[in-house]
């Protein structure tokens, strides 16, 4: 019982709408109402700018980061750490707060394998940052962070937490899917034409 409760626990946290709040206090602007419609980082820096993005971005990723690192201390349980990863991931995305809405999943992704596997965490940024610079656009590195985790994981000796990447880079995918199509039909907004590169 003090697992699930911990688990519902770091859902509830992470359903924080952080982004909401720094673009309402920061700027007066909602971000569910401008831009790309939704609570992550990218959208937080192209409203308001990138200093609030950031601030976003950090916000967002610490709510994956620490619970996972609690679940690192109470228990070595793989399973329970991986369910607890895609409780946080999950809650950023669809938070209760926001009637099932939310961001894109990505600095909290960051978040939690930083605390699960941080070379994974890092390889997988650096894949991301790579993407973004050559390419110009988050959407794009975003999703290669996001395929990136499971097959690192794979590959860096964490096999065990392969199957939560795998659902953390579905989710990813998803939450994706409206900048899929505008990449592919070439009418994605590249970072460099806004004020704000960072993920959301």
């Amino acid at each position: 019982m003090a697992a699930i409760g911990f688990i519902l626990l770091t859902y509830l946290v992470a359903s924080f709408p952080f982004g909401l709040l720094v673009a309402l206090v920061g700027c007066g602007i909602d971000p569910r109402r401008a831009g790309s419609l939704n609570t992550g980082a990218t959208n937080v820096a192209r409203l308001c700018g990138t200093r609030l993005g950031v601030l976003t971005l950090l916000l967002d990723l610490a709510k994956g980061l620490v619970p996972v690192l609690c679940a690192r201390a109470m228990t070595d349980s793989v399973v329970f750490v991986s369910l607890v990863l895609v409780a946080a991931v999950v809650g950023h995305m669809f938070s209760v707060f926001l009637y099932g809405r939310g961001g894109k999943g990505v600095a909290t992704a960051i978040g939690v394998f930083l605390a699960a596997a941080p070379a994974v965490a890092l390889l997988a940024v650096a894949a991301c940052v790579a993407v973004i610079r050559v390419s110009g656009y988050v959407s794009a590195g975003s999703l290669v962070l996001a395929v990136a985790v499971p097959v690192l994981c794979a590959f860096l000796g964490q096999p065990a937490l392969v199957p939560a990447g795998v659902v953390v880079a579905g989710l990813i995918i998803y939450k994706h899917r409206d900048n899929i199509a505008r990449l592919r039909a070439g009418q994605e907004k590249s970072w460099r034409k806004s004020p704000a590169p960072a993920a959301g």
